[in-house]
């Protein structure tokens, strides 16, 4: 997300990133990464409940998909970081428009399933086309 931040801010999107992990581990996180938007700590996961986002079992988890998602990570110079809570916890994505509508919710199957972010733009922008409260606008 983070080569896409001007991409996020011409759209006038605010991110809001979401973690079960305790605030202690929460605040390394954001050390380390330099995050560049707001992280709020649910340990209850009561949002990840809201939205559907369950617990995977092993083969999600686990599956050959996932190890090929690490692998590419560590063939692209990237740090692959040890699980430090609960891996099982799947996670997603949640877009809301400015009426406080659920405008889209995505659930991962498994770690290895994330959609690009600029598919997730592309559907930001067809609903700021499409629907006008997306825009800020009220409706009639």
């Amino acid at each position: 997300m983070r080569a896409h931040a001007k991409e996020i801010e011409e759209l006038d999107l605010s991110v809001l990133v979401i973690t079960f992990e305790t605030r202690r581990q929460a605040e390394v996180y954001v050390r380390e990464t330099d995050l560049p938007w707001p992280l709020l700590v649910d340990t209850s996961r009561d949002a990840y409940r809201a939205y559907g986002m369950r617990r995977g079992g092993l083969w999600e988890i686990w599956s050959p998909a996932s190890w090929g998602a690490y692998l590419d990570l560590l063939r692209k110079g990237r740090r692959v970081r040890p699980p430090t809570g609960d891996v099982y916890q799947l996670g997603g994505d949640v877009l809301i428009d400015p009426a406080g509508r659920l405008a889209l919710r995505r659930v991962e199957k498994g770690p290895a399933d994330r959609p690009p972010v600029p598919d997730l733009l592309a559907v930001v922008r067809r609903a700021v086309t499409e629907e006008p409260s997306l825009k800020g606008e009220e409706q009639s």
